[in-house]
């Protein structure tokens, strides 16, 4: 069993920065691809990044390209998503995501673990 608490949301300006953390339980952290999606009111949720277990290989959505990078600690069992250059169109519940098949992590199927998620506010 593994448990994910999100934290670092908030209310942020057009082109600010927050960086959201994922902590996870366990001491099966590494054996997880971890990853990111975000859902905004209204819509489906999306994929957003990804990082694989031993954090060599790292999946980005077009959408954030270029302004967001994943990143995970083992030995913190945490993973995190530095966020900048946000826009308002990046306002969402973004949700931390655990599974041990990297298909699943980057497609957001059959996802073995999710966190609460946390909301990030970006104001205009």
């Amino acid at each position: 069993q593994v448990q994910l608490v999100e934290s670092g949301g908030g209310l942020v300006q057009a082109g600010g920065s927050l960086r959201l953390s994922c902590a996870a339980s366990g001491r099966t952290f590494a054996t997880y691809a971890m990853g990111w999606f975000r859902q905004a009111t209204g819509k489906e949720r999306e994929f957003v990044a990804a990082v694989s277990r031993g954090g060599m290989t790292t999946n980005t959505s077009d959408s954030v390209k270029g302004r967001f990078t994943i990143s995970r600690d083992n030995a913190e069992n945490t993973v995190y998503l530095q966020m900048n250059s946000l826009k308002p169109e990046d306002t969402a519940v973004y949700y931390c995501a655990a599974d041990q098949n990297w298909f699943a992590i980057v497609t957001g199927t059959r996802v073995d673990y999710w966190g609460k998620g946390v909301l990030v506010t970006v104001s205009s």
